[in-house]
């Protein structure tokens, strides 16, 4: 449902987050990083965020379930954005890091254990984790677009079996102007050692 809306708005999608300034979300996730660091930008949207990342010198594989916007992403950002839900991504590298950055809120809270088991499997240890999530503890539909709301509870629950263990969390109110009063929880984990 959700990536039909995206296909749909892709343009208007596209130019009310190109644009945004994510730098503090950036300057909290970067300091964990290696210089080389080999970054999954898992949602990547317009491609906002791949592309910071590439200009600091990061490796970055983009994905997103939209076709239309995956298109618009690979022209900023000058490589390939390859088309997959979370479900269906594979992988024969690790990565350093997972950037998810208001995406997996789309994911059903039914299926969010194994998504971030999945994602997780493909992280190195001791691999960094980000993601956001609208702040809440239900799920709602609107305009086309099903979200799942994650509070700190809520966050335990998605994450427990996935080998990930929180660093840190942080409210924040939403970036987009005009928007300032939704709040976002912000969310670093970790890749625990493989048992």
């Amino acid at each position: 449902m959700s990536i039909d809306f995206y296909d749909t708005h892709a343009d208007d999608f596209y130019q009310s987050t190109v644009n945004v300034d994510v730098s503090p979300l950036l300057n909290r996730f970067i300091p964990y990083l290696h210089a080389s660091a080999h970054i999954l930008d898992a949602g990547c949207g317009s491609g906002r965020d791949s592309k910071a990342f590439i200009k600091k010198g990061f490796q970055v594989t983009a994905i997103d379930a939209s076709k239309e916007l995956g298109e618009k992403a690979e022209q900023l950002i000058k490589q390939p954005v390859e088309i997959t839900t979370f479900q269906k991504f594979e992988a024969t590298d690790k990565f350093d890091a997972i950037w998810a950055c208001a995406s997996l809120l789309h994911v059903s809270s039914h299926e969010l254990n194994d998504v971030f088991k999945k994602l997780s499997s493909y992280l190195v240890n001791n691999g960094i984790f980000y993601c956001s999530f609208k702040y809440g503890n239900d799920d709602v539909e609107r305009n086309g677009r099903s979200f799942t709301n994650c509070d700190e509870k809520r966050l335990n629950k998605f994450i427990a079996n996935a080998s990930l263990s929180i660093k840190e969390t942080w409210i924040t109110g939403d970036l987009r102007p005009g928007r300032e009063d939704e709040k976002w929880l912000n969310v670093i984990l970790e890749k625990n050692h493989d048992r």
